[in-house]
């Protein structure tokens, strides 16, 4: 019998027997594609595009471990930590060296945009001390920023079909010598030359940007990739040759020295339909030899055509998980289709529901968000219900994205963007408590009730270690209720959202009616003895005149009040304005200290006075304040 991971990794590497090597693939599958959800685990993409590049966001982490791992999230996927093209400005995409995680003076800086090495290998090891795991975001489509160029002969071929070469062959200068003199030999003496690559987009003598395929002995564009432009092979940059041999020996290098020398748990994969798709198979069997880790790998193959994303898996073999874009594109239509989208199909065409062990599902992130190339954002309205989907369903891995946590403020031209200003509002409350949610109830068997154009809804039933009922239920439109079986008679269930203040008791036969409000969703727990200890407190906010765009918030001592973070307010109701009110669940004879603010933006104006005082009893109450 195999007692370990690591006796298994001997066992294969002391044998060329087929059978144990399948095994080893079958075991690293199943151990990678689902073990992250065998506790409700939650990854969070702990970036976005436009975050500042000041070398902060390594501490950042290091700082907010402890309170993200409290909060219920397991893994964190970093950005690309090493060296870039544009120095401490590049957010890691323009890959220049790899073996740089903020080390050397290269590219005009030592450190990164988000910090030093140093600050790194700390961020992963405060991590792990706090039960997270990191994820390393991989890069190895192209690379940029070369030293040097070199003569290359190469044929220009048509932006929309790669195949289709034009204007006959020629020399150009392309910026593929890659020398890294400051870095020297340590820890790789691998150097980057054109024969490496594919091809580039700029041609140095000509002044020409183009896409120029090399010539040349085995050159031509990799195969099998996406179909897009007939072959998409080339997306920017020089394009690595993933047919070269060396390239495949530096790569195998680069991840095995990487893995050892960051301790990182597995990896995030940008721009995998560019790249040979057999090329994984051989990378990850590799590692997951080499290393003997199980080094769970989701990787970016952004297309909302689910038959795509099926072959790729089929072709890979179920070695990595993929992002659920299908998903993403049917909550941005639900956003934005004013309470018309016909919610029966909200999980229609993706992988959530056609291959939920390999699906990483989430709602926004660094391509989607306002100004960038992939630009579909979900509307805030609708954020909490997706959440709210990906969170508390059996079905897929959910990547919470760091712009919906904490909000995020930029200004950029990007994308015919002209100097604008974003604003993203933090989605934190709400995305605290639903993965408390996640944490505490969602578990056992599920039941679903997807079958109403305007409210869907499911049930949990528990298991042995977390018994309680739960019952998910939402509307993009006007509202209503639906019959649900949470298989407990005569329990009474209450909104932990605060959403709604009444409670709801099942029948006899184990079914209820939950109720939702409009265009929101609400999470129905089963009460027991020992945790119905919350109230509904109804907090009000008089005279609270607002101008366009600026609401009202309560905030407070009490975690479920923000403690004391604007960031973390909750937003009141303005039904009957200029009072605005809500219902919040609160524990049972507990004070409180609390007050109103305004905020628009990053503006935040406070209710002025001391803070106002309020006691819950064991029943119901409300609270008021005044601007």
């Amino acid at each position: 019998m195999i007692q370990s991971k690591s006796h298994l990794v001997s066992v294969v590497r002391s044998t060329r027997n087929l059978s144990a090597f399948v095994f080893l693939l079958l075991f690293v599958t199943i151990f990678s594609g689902h073990k992250a959800n065998a506790n409700n685990g939650v990854m969070m993409q702990y970036f976005h595009w436009y975050l500042p590049a000041d070398g902060s966001l390594w501490n950042e982490v290091s700082n907010n471990a402890e309170a993200l791992s409290n909060a219920g999230i397991t893994a964190l996927w970093l950005p690309p930590a090493y060296k870039g093209n544009s120095g401490s400005a590049d957010v890691g995409y323009g890959v220049y060296d790899m073996y740089d995680l903020g080390e050397f003076n290269q590219k005009g800086s030592i450190r990164t945009k988000y910090g030093t090495k140093s600050q790194y290998l700390n961020a992963i090891n405060t991590a792990h001390n706090n039960g997270i795991q990191i994820y390393g975001d991989v890069v190895f489509n192209h690379r940029g920023g070369a030293d040097a160029t070199e003569s290359v002969t190469a044929v220009r071929v048509a932006r929309n079909n790669r195949d289709y070469e034009f204007g006959g062959d020629l020399q150009i200068d392309a910026w593929t010598q890659f020398d890294f003199t400051a870095r020297g030999n340590t820890y790789s003496d691998f150097k980057w030359r054109w024969f490496h690559f594919d091809g580039v987009d700029w041609a140095q003598n000509l002044q020409e940007s183009n896409i120029f395929k090399f010539r040349g002995a085995g050159k031509g564009w990799d195969w099998e990739v996406d179909t897009e432009n007939v072959n998409y092979d080339y997306l920017m940059f020089a394009d690595v040759d993933m047919d070269h041999p060396e390239v495949v020996q530096e790569l195998k290098d680069w991840g095995e020295w990487y893995i050892n020398f960051t301790q990182v748990d597995g990896f995030r994969i940008d721009a995998i339909k560019h790249i040979r798709y057999d090329f994984f198979n051989e990378w990850l069997d590799h590692l997951r030899v080499n290393t003997g880790k199980s080094l769970f790998t989701v990787g970016e193959f952004w297309s909302y055509d689910t038959s795509r994303l099926h072959n790729y898996i089929s072709k890979t073999e179920g070695r990595m998980s993929l992002f659920d874009a299908p998903l993403h594109l049917n909550f941005h239509q639900a956003s934005t289709a004013g309470g018309s989208y016909d919610m029966r199909n909200i999980w229609n065409n993706t992988l959530m529901k056609d291959q939920p062990g390999l699906a990483v599902t989430l709602v926004d992130n660094h391509d989607t968000q306002p100004c960038q190339a992939l630009e579909s954002p979900v509307q805030d309205w609708f954020k909490p219900l997706a959440y709210a989907f990906i969170l508390l369903r059996e079905q897929g891995y959910p990547n919470v994205f760091h712009a919906d946590y904490y909000g995020a403020s930029y200004t950029t031209s990007d994308n015919n963007c002209n100097n604008t200003t974003i604003n993203l509002a933090s989605h934190k409350v709400a995305i605290d408590q639903l993965l408390a949610a996640r944490k505490n109830y969602a578990y056992g068997p599920q039941i679903d009730y997807l079958d109403h154009w305007d409210v869907i809804g499911w049930t949990r039933l528990g298991d042995a270690t977390h018994p309680q009922a739960m019952a998910v239920i939402m509307s993009d439109g006007s509202g209503g209720s639906k019959w649900m079986n949470v298989d407990r008679a005569n329990k009474t269930f209450i909104d932990i959202t605060g959403n709604r203040s009444d409670t709801v008791t099942s029948n006899q036969d184990g079914w209820a009616n939950f109720p939702v409000n409009g265009g929101s969703y609400s999470v129905w727990v089963e009460q027991t003895g020992s945790t119905d200890q919350n109230v509904s407190v109804q907090f009000s906010c008089e005279n609270g005149y607002t101008y366009w765009g600026q609401n009202v918030y309560v905030v407070g001592n009490h975690s479920l009040l923000g403690s004391w973070d604007a960031n973390s307010a909750i937003k009141l109701d303005a039904k009957n304005y200029p009072t605005w009110s809500k219902a919040i669940n609160l524990p049972k004879n507990t004070s409180i200290e609390w007050k109103c603010i305004k905020k628009a933006g990053s503006s935040v104006e406070w209710q002025n006075g001391a803070n106002n005082q309020y006691t819950t009893s064991s029943n119901n109450g409300s609270t008021s304040g005044s601007f």
